[in-house]
C-alpha cells in the first residue's frame, strides 16, 4: 500500500489541476489557450467558432464578462496566446502521460479508505467497490437488493452507470449533488445547511437535465431553422431563373425590333442592350445579397449549436455556466429572427412587369421599356428596376434613355406645436415624438393625421433635451448636458449614461441595430450598446457634431447643424475615417437623416431668406453623391434649430420652432 500512495497523490494532483485548465466553452483541456483583453482565456478553435456568429462587427464580446476585445484584420488569429496557461497544459499532459491518461486509469474503490482497484460498481450505492467491499454486498442481507455490475463492463461501455457524483472536499462522505444558483457551484447537503442556507439551491441532476433539455430543444430548432433557410435559398434561385427569363424576353423583343431597323439604328442598339443588362445585374446583385444573408445566418446558427451542444455539461462552474447560458440566449435570439420569404418574389414580379413596347412602324425609334401603371412597392432592392425607357425624338436616330418619374416632395400635413421644439424622433412609421424647450410641456406623440397625445410613462415636467425610442419601445432621454436615461416601456429606469460636459444638450439617435448614438457638440460621437450600459465606440469627427444618424452597415452620418458656420454634413466609419464633407454657404445650416434604405436626406435651412431646400444623396463609400434636389417647399421658419427625421422610405418629418411638417417623397 505504501508504494501506491505516491501514485495516488500524483493522480489526485493531476485531476485537481486539470480543473483549472478547462475551457469554459468546450469544457475540455485548453487547446491553444488564447487570451482576450479582459484576461479571460478560451481555446482558439472555440473563439473562432464563437466569432463566426459575429462577423458583422469589428470586435469580440467576452462570453463571460461582456468586455469588448478589438479585432484586427485576421480576427481571432491575431489574438495573443496565453503563454502561462499553455505551459501549465504542457506540464499537465507530461505528468499524466498524454491527453487521455487520467481517463484511462483503472477506477479505485470509492466505498472504503483502502483505495484499491475497483472490481465492480454498485448502482444502488453509486460507488466503485473493491473485492473486499464486494463480499458484504454479496452475502449480507442489508445489501441483497443492491445492483452490482462488473467494472470491466463499465470501462468497455457495455453498462451505463449514470452520473457519479463528486464527493464534497469538506464533508468527505457527502455527494456534491446540489447546485447553488447564487454562487454557481455544486455543493453537498451539509454545505447547504452550513453556508448556503438562504441561497437559491437546486438539485444538481434536475438543473443539468433542464439545461440538457434546453440544448436539445435548441438543436431541434436549429435543424428546423436550417431547413427553412435552405428552402428559402432554393426559392431565391427559382426567382433568379424567373428574373433571367423576364430579362431574356426583354432582350428578345428589343433584338427583334432591332433586326427590322438594323441599318438605321445599329449604333444605338448596344446602348439599349447595356441598359437591360444593367437591370439584370441589378436584380442578380439583390438576389445574391439575400442569399448571402441566409447563408450567413445558417453558418451562425451551426457555429452556435456546436459550442453549446456539448456532452460535458455535467461539471458546470461559474465561468462555464455563464458562457453556455449566454450562448444559448444568443442562439435563441437568432432562431427568433423572421425569415424573409417575400423579397425575392417581389424582385421577380418587378422584373416580369418590365415590358417592351415596339415603336411605330413609320419612325426610326425602337420603342421603350415601361412599367405597370400602379407603383405601390417602394423597397430599396427594386428601386433601380422602377425605370422607364423614354423614346428619342422621331427626327433623330438616337434611341433615348432609361429614367424614372419626376421626383418631388409633397407636404401631407402642417401641424402647430404646443411650444418650441427642442428634440424629435420617430415613434412609428407615421408618427413622431416631440420634446419642448419648456419643462412643463413634456413629450407629445403626433401622427400624420394631426392626432396628438402626451407620453405619460415617464414624468413630463423634468425637462428633456432629446429623445429616441428603440424598436421594443425602450426609451432613452437626455436630461441636460451630461446625462441620458434608459427607461423600459412601462417607464421604469434601466440605466444611466454619463457623457463629458461641453455646453450643449446631448442629442440622441439609434442605429438600425438599436445602438444608442450620442452627439454633444464635441469633435466626437459616442456609441453605446442597446442597454446603454457599455460604451462600444467613440468616433472622432473633424467638425463639431450636433446631430448623428447611422446606416445599416454601421456608417455614421454627422451634422454640425447651427453650431458651425459654415455648416457641414460628413460620413464616417467606426474608426473615424471620413469622406468629403458637404458644406453649406455661410448662414445656411444643414440637417441630415438616413432612411431605412441608407439614403441620406439633407435639409439646407436659410432662415434669412425663409427657404428650405431638401436634397437626396446616395452613399458612395464614405462620400455623398447627390441624386435629387427636390422642389422648394413653402415652410414657416422662425428659428435656425431644426430636426429632420425619416419615418419610412417615402415619408419624413421636418420640425422648426413651433411647426411640424409631414412630407411625402415621390421618386
Amino acid at each position: 500500500m505504501a508504494e501506491k500512495i505516491p501514485e495516488k497523490i500524483e493522480i489526485e494532483k493531476a485531476s485537481s489541476s486539470s480543473q483549472n485548465l478547462i475551457c469554459p466553452l468546450c469544457l475540455d483541456i485548453f487547446d491553444e489557450p488564447t487570451i482576450l483583453t479582459c484576461g479571460h482565456t478560451f481555446c482558439r478553435k472555440c473563439l473562432k467558432k464563437y466569432d463566426l456568429t459575429h462577423q458583422d462587427i469589428d470586435h469580440m464580446v467576452c462570453p463571460l464578462c461582456r468586455e469588448i476585445t478589438k479585432l484586427s484584420v485576421n480576427r481571432v488569429d491575431d489574438l495573443r496566446l496565453n503563454v502561462s496557461i499553455n505551459g501549465c497544459v504542457d506540464d499537465y499532459h507530461a505528468k499524466c502521460g498524454g491527453m487521455n491518461a487520467v481517463l484511462e486509469l483503472h477506477p479505485k474503490c470509492t466505498a472504503c479508505k483502502l483505495q484499491q482497484d475497483a472490481v465492480s460498481f454498485c448502482r444502488t450505492c453509486n460507488n466503485y467497490i473493491c473485492d473486499k467491499c464486494l463480499q458484504p454486498h454479496q452475502y449480507m442481507t442489508m445489501f441483497e437488493d443492491h445492483e452490482i455490475v462488473s467494472v470491466e463492463d463499465v470501462i468497455e461501455g457495455k453498462v451505463c452507470i449514470g452520473y457519479l457524483f463528486e464527493k464534497c472536499s469538506i464533508h468527505k462522505q457527502e455527494n456534491k449533488d446540489m447546485f447553488c444558483d447564487d454562487c454557481k457551484v455544486r455543493v453537498c447537503l451539509r454545505c447547504v445547511v452550513v453556508g448556503h442556507k438562504v441561497h437559491n439551491i437546486k438539485n444538481q441532476s434536475d438543473f443539468e437535465q433542464k439545461l440538457r433539455r434546453k440544448v436539445t430543444e435548441l438543436a431541434k430548432q436549429c435543424a428546423a431553422k436550417k431547413a427553412e433557410l435552405e428552402k428559402n435559398i432554393q426559392n431565391i434561385e427559382l426567382q433568379r431563373h424567373e428574373v433571367h427569363t423576364a430579362m431574356q424576353k426583354l432582350l428578345d423583343d428589343v433584338s427583334q425590333a432591332y433586326s427590322i431597323k438594323v441599318k438605321e439604328l445599329e449604333g444605338n442598339l448596344q446602348d439599349l442592350i447595356e441598359q437591360i443588362n444593367e437591370l439584370k445585374r441589378s436584380f442578380e446583385d439583390d438576389l445574391n445579397i439575400l442569399k448571402s444573408k441566409e447563408r450567413q445566418r445558417i453558418k451562425s446558427i451551426c457555429s452556435s449549436i456546436t459550442l453549446v451542444d456539448n456532452d460535458r455539461l455535467g461539471h458546470l462552474e461559474t465561468d462555464s455556466l455563464s458562457a453556455h447560458n449566454l450562448l444559448c440566449n444568443e442562439l435563441e435570439a437568432m432562431l427568433k429572427e423572421v425569415t424573409d420569404r417575400t423579397t425575392a418574389e417581389v424582385i421577380t414580379k418587378k422584373a416580369q412587369e418590365k415590358s417592351f413596347n415596339p415603336g411605330d412602324a413609320t419612325c426610326l425609334e425602337l420603342g421603350k421599356i415601361s412599367d405597370p401603371i400602379d407603383h405601390t412597392f417602394t423597397v430599396d432592392i427594386t428601386e433601380k428596376a422602377l425605370k422607364s425607357f423614354n423614346p428619342a425624338d422621331k427626327s433623330c436616330l438616337d434611341l433615348g434613355s432609361i429614367s424614372g418619374s419626376d421626383p418631388k416632395l409633397e407636404i401631407m400635413k402642417c401641424i402647430d406645436l404646443r411650444g418650441e421644439m427642442i428634440g424629435m424622433t420617430a415613434y412609428s412609421h407615421t408618427s413622431v415624438a416631440i420634446v419642448y424647450w419648456s419643462n412643463a410641456l413634456g413629450i407629445d406623440i403626433i401622427d400624420t393625421a394631426g392626432g396628438t397625445e402626451q407620453y405619460t410613462n415617464i414624468p413630463h415636467d423634468v425637462g428633456y433635451g432629446d429623445i429616441v425610442f428603440q424598436r421594443d419601445r425602450t426609451l432613452c432621454v437626455s436630461t441636460g448636458y451630461t446625462e441620458a436615461h434608459m427607461h423600459s416601456p412601462n417607464g421604469s429606469r434601466k440605466a444611466t449614461i454619463n457623457v463629458s460636459k461641453t455646453g450643449y444638450y446631448l442629442r440622441l439617435n439609434r442605429s438600425p441595430s438599436n445602438e444608442i448614438l450620442i452627439a454633444n457638440g464635441a469633435n466626437k460621437v459616442y456609441i453605446y450598446d442597446p442597454t446603454g450600459s457599455t460604451l462600444k465606440h467613440t468616433v472622432p469627427t473633424k467638425h463639431k457634431t450636433r446631430q448623428v444618424s447611422s446606416t445599416r452597415l454601421g456608417l455614421i452620418v454627422t451634422s454640425s447643424c447651427c453650431i458651425t458656420n459654415p455648416s457641414v454634413v460628413t460620413v464616417y466609419d467606426r474608426d473615424g475615417n471620413a469622406g468629403e464633407s458637404l458644406q453649406a454657404p455661410r448662414d445656411v445650416y444643414l440637417y441630415a437623416t438616413v432612411d431605412e434604405q441608407d439614403r441620406v436626406y439633407v435639409a439646407s435651412v436659410d432662415c434669412k431668406n425663409r427657404k428650405v431646400v431638401i436634397r437626396l444623396y446616395d452613399l458612395d463609400g464614405l462620400n455623398l453623391r447627390e441624386r435629387v434636389e427636390f422642389n422648394a417647399l413653402d415652410m414657416t421658419l422662425d428659428y435656425i434649430w431644426c430636426y429632420l427625421v425619416s419615418l419610412s422610405p417615402d415619408l419624413f418629418a421636418f420640425a422648426c420652432y413651433k411647426k411640424l411638417y409631414f412630407i411625402k417623397v415621390l421618386l
